[in-house]
């Protein structure tokens, strides 16, 4: 186990270009890549920030930066909406149950 967010960054990357293609849609603006986002959320998650506790600390410290392979830094909306469409993905294999009709009381 590190305590490098540096090294998080990298592991994350790594598992991230193995795991999704680089960006959601052909449609996507090519701002930032899947790849960054997940990054981005593990150190999050790591650091145990909030998305805009997140963006500050990209927007500090230009090594991270440089790790991911910014040019600039993602708005905290963006990285919001990231994590959501990632989890939705992540969910859409899941379970086909439905759920049970809830107990009928005798009177």
């Amino acid at each position: 186990m590190t305590k490098s967010p540096k090294a998080v960054l990298g592991q994350a990357l790594r598992v991230a270009r193995e795991a999704l293609p680089e960006y959601a849609s052909r449609t996507s603006r090519k701002d930032f890549t899947q790849h960054q986002h997940v990054a981005i959320l593990a150190l999050k998650a790591f650091l145990k920030l909030d998305y805009r506790g997140v963006v500050a600390l990209l927007q500090d410290c230009g090594d991270l930066r440089d790790a991911l392979g910014l040019a600039k830094v993602p708005h905290y909306a963006t990285l919001c909406k990231a994590e959501q469409r990632l989890m939705k993905k992540r969910g859409s294999g899941g379970s086909s149950a439905t759920p049970s009709a809830a107990p009928t009381r005798a009177a």
